[in-house]
Protein backbone atom coordinates (compact mmCIF):
# COMPACT_ATOMS: atom_id res chain seq x y z
CA UNK A 1 0.00 0.00 0.00
CA UNK A 2 2.77 2.75 1.10
CA UNK A 3 4.91 1.70 -2.44
CA UNK A 4 1.35 2.51 -4.57
CA UNK A 5 1.51 5.74 -2.41
CA UNK A 6 4.87 6.34 -2.86
CA UNK A 7 4.56 5.73 -6.65
CA UNK A 8 1.58 8.09 -6.95
CA UNK A 9 3.63 10.52 -5.42
CA UNK A 10 6.29 10.67 -7.70
CA UNK A 11 4.78 9.74 -11.19
CA UNK A 12 5.73 11.48 -13.85
CA UNK A 13 1.96 11.91 -14.04
CA UNK A 14 1.63 13.85 -11.11
CA UNK A 15 3.92 17.20 -10.78
CA UNK A 16 6.06 17.35 -7.36
CA UNK A 17 5.29 19.94 -5.18
CA UNK A 18 8.00 21.92 -3.20
CA UNK A 19 7.90 24.07 -0.35
CA UNK A 20 7.40 27.64 -0.95
CA UNK A 21 8.50 30.38 1.28
CA UNK A 22 5.77 32.92 2.63
CA UNK A 23 7.55 35.94 1.22
CA UNK A 24 7.96 33.85 -2.45
CA UNK A 25 4.62 35.02 -4.63
CA UNK A 26 6.34 33.36 -7.84
CA UNK A 27 6.48 30.17 -5.82
CA UNK A 28 2.99 30.49 -4.83
CA UNK A 29 1.59 30.70 -8.58
CA UNK A 30 3.46 27.92 -9.28
CA UNK A 31 1.93 25.75 -6.52
CA UNK A 32 -1.32 27.20 -8.01
CA UNK A 33 -1.23 25.76 -11.27
CA UNK A 34 -0.84 22.36 -9.77
CA UNK A 35 -4.01 22.82 -8.12
CA UNK A 36 -7.64 21.27 -9.89
CA UNK A 37 -9.64 23.62 -11.58
CA UNK A 38 -12.03 25.91 -8.88
CA UNK A 39 -9.56 25.06 -5.77
CA UNK A 40 -8.79 27.86 -3.49
CA UNK A 41 -5.42 28.43 -1.88
CA UNK A 42 -5.44 29.24 1.63
CA UNK A 43 -3.22 30.51 4.32
CA UNK A 44 -3.43 28.07 7.03
CA UNK A 45 -3.71 29.33 10.43
CA UNK A 46 -0.57 29.13 12.67
CA UNK A 47 -1.96 27.01 15.13
CA UNK A 48 -2.50 24.73 13.04
CA UNK A 49 0.26 23.74 11.84
CA UNK A 50 3.36 21.88 13.95
CA UNK A 51 6.57 23.40 15.27
CA UNK A 52 9.66 22.77 15.50
CA UNK A 53 12.06 23.83 18.39
CA UNK A 54 14.97 25.69 16.97
CA UNK A 55 13.32 26.20 13.36
CA UNK A 56 11.78 29.44 12.37
CA UNK A 57 7.83 28.91 12.11
CA UNK A 58 6.33 26.81 9.53
CA UNK A 59 3.86 28.33 6.49
CA UNK A 60 1.11 26.10 5.40
CA UNK A 61 -1.59 26.46 3.11
CA UNK A 62 -5.34 24.78 2.94
CA UNK A 63 -6.50 23.89 -0.38
CA UNK A 64 -10.21 24.11 -0.90
CA UNK A 65 -11.84 21.86 -3.70
CA UNK A 66 -15.19 22.52 -4.48
CA UNK A 67 -17.62 19.65 -3.47
CA UNK A 68 -19.51 19.16 -6.80
CA UNK A 69 -16.64 19.29 -9.04
CA UNK A 70 -17.60 22.78 -10.20
CA UNK A 71 -15.19 25.92 -10.53
CA UNK A 72 -15.26 28.09 -7.02
CA UNK A 73 -17.44 31.09 -7.29
CA UNK A 74 -16.07 34.25 -9.49
CA UNK A 75 -13.62 31.82 -11.31
CA UNK A 76 -14.06 30.46 -14.71
CA UNK A 77 -17.67 29.68 -15.36
CA UNK A 78 -18.37 28.42 -11.90
CA UNK A 79 -21.37 27.51 -10.42
CA UNK A 80 -24.98 29.96 -11.94
CA UNK A 81 -27.81 31.03 -10.03
CA UNK A 82 -30.63 29.24 -9.91
CA UNK A 83 -33.11 30.55 -12.24
CA UNK A 84 -35.85 32.60 -9.41
CA UNK A 85 -37.04 35.55 -8.19
CA UNK A 86 -33.12 36.72 -6.87
CA UNK A 87 -30.64 37.45 -9.75
CA UNK A 88 -26.95 37.65 -9.01
CA UNK A 89 -24.81 39.51 -11.65
CA UNK A 90 -21.11 38.46 -10.45
CA UNK A 91 -19.58 40.66 -12.93
CA UNK A 92 -21.27 43.91 -11.20
CA UNK A 93 -21.84 42.35 -7.59
CA UNK A 94 -25.34 42.84 -7.77
CA UNK A 95 -28.23 41.32 -6.41
CA UNK A 96 -31.81 41.85 -8.02
CA UNK A 97 -35.21 40.95 -6.86
CA UNK A 98 -37.49 41.29 -9.27
CA UNK A 99 -35.32 43.58 -11.30
CA UNK A 100 -34.99 45.72 -8.44
CA UNK A 101 -31.82 46.17 -7.22
CA UNK A 102 -30.88 45.18 -4.03
CA UNK A 103 -28.68 47.80 -1.17
CA UNK A 104 -26.50 44.85 0.45
CA UNK A 105 -23.50 45.73 1.89
CA UNK A 106 -20.09 43.52 0.96
CA UNK A 107 -21.01 40.14 3.27
CA UNK A 108 -24.49 40.33 2.97
CA UNK A 109 -23.68 40.21 -1.01
CA UNK A 110 -21.24 37.52 -0.36
CA UNK A 111 -23.67 35.39 1.60
CA UNK A 112 -26.48 35.85 -0.78
CA UNK A 113 -24.55 34.93 -4.09
CA UNK A 114 -23.54 31.85 -2.00
CA UNK A 115 -26.61 30.73 -1.12
CA UNK A 116 -28.21 31.53 -4.68
CA UNK A 117 -25.67 29.85 -6.55
CA UNK A 118 -25.83 26.83 -4.46
CA UNK A 119 -29.53 26.05 -4.19
CA UNK A 120 -31.28 23.83 -2.51
CA UNK A 121 -28.12 22.41 -0.46
CA UNK A 122 -27.84 22.80 3.05
CA UNK A 123 -25.12 24.81 4.88
CA UNK A 124 -23.67 24.70 8.22
CA UNK A 125 -23.32 27.83 9.87
CA UNK A 126 -19.58 27.12 10.61
CA UNK A 127 -19.39 26.05 6.36
CA UNK A 128 -21.07 30.11 5.81
CA UNK A 129 -18.53 31.60 8.33
CA UNK A 130 -15.43 29.75 6.36
CA UNK A 131 -16.42 30.36 3.15
CA UNK A 132 -18.16 33.52 2.88
CA UNK A 133 -16.18 35.30 5.66
CA UNK A 134 -12.86 33.58 5.60
CA UNK A 135 -10.91 31.31 6.92
CA UNK A 136 -8.97 32.95 9.80
CA UNK A 137 -12.58 35.06 10.70
CA UNK A 138 -12.99 34.86 14.64
CA UNK A 139 -16.16 35.01 15.67
CA UNK A 140 -19.32 32.10 15.84
CA UNK A 141 -22.48 30.90 14.03
CA UNK A 142 -24.82 34.02 15.67
CA UNK A 143 -22.63 36.05 12.92
CA UNK A 144 -24.28 34.31 10.34
CA UNK A 145 -27.71 34.54 11.88
CA UNK A 146 -27.69 38.28 12.14
CA UNK A 147 -26.49 38.47 7.91
CA UNK A 148 -29.13 36.25 7.43
CA UNK A 149 -31.84 38.36 9.19
CA UNK A 150 -30.90 41.45 7.75
CA UNK A 151 -30.97 39.59 4.38
CA UNK A 152 -34.68 38.39 4.69
CA UNK A 153 -35.81 41.74 6.02
CA UNK A 154 -33.88 43.25 2.65
CA UNK A 155 -35.57 40.90 0.45
CA UNK A 156 -39.30 41.64 1.73
CA UNK A 157 -41.85 39.54 0.43
CA UNK A 158 -39.15 37.03 -0.86
CA UNK A 159 -37.49 36.47 2.63
CA UNK A 160 -38.61 32.63 2.47
CA UNK A 161 -36.40 32.07 0.08
CA UNK A 162 -33.44 31.59 2.85
CA UNK A 163 -35.38 28.78 5.00
CA UNK A 164 -33.71 27.73 8.41
CA UNK A 165 -32.64 23.89 8.74
CA UNK A 166 -33.04 23.69 12.82
CA UNK A 167 -29.79 23.54 14.62
CA UNK A 168 -28.10 22.88 11.35
CA UNK A 169 -27.88 26.42 9.32
CA UNK A 170 -29.42 27.76 5.82
CA UNK A 171 -30.76 26.90 2.82
CA UNK A 172 -31.87 29.08 -0.44
CA UNK A 173 -35.26 27.70 -2.05
CA UNK A 174 -36.28 29.82 -4.91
Amino acid sequence: MAHTQAAALTSPLRPRLRAVAPDEVDGLAQVAAYLPPGATLLPAPPQSLPTLPGRPPMVGYLVLVPADGRPADGEGPGPTPAPGPVAIDQAQRLARVDGRPLDLTYLEYELLAHLVTHPHRVHTRDQLVTTVWGYGHVGDGRTVDVHVARLRRKLGELRRTIQTVRRVGYKYVP
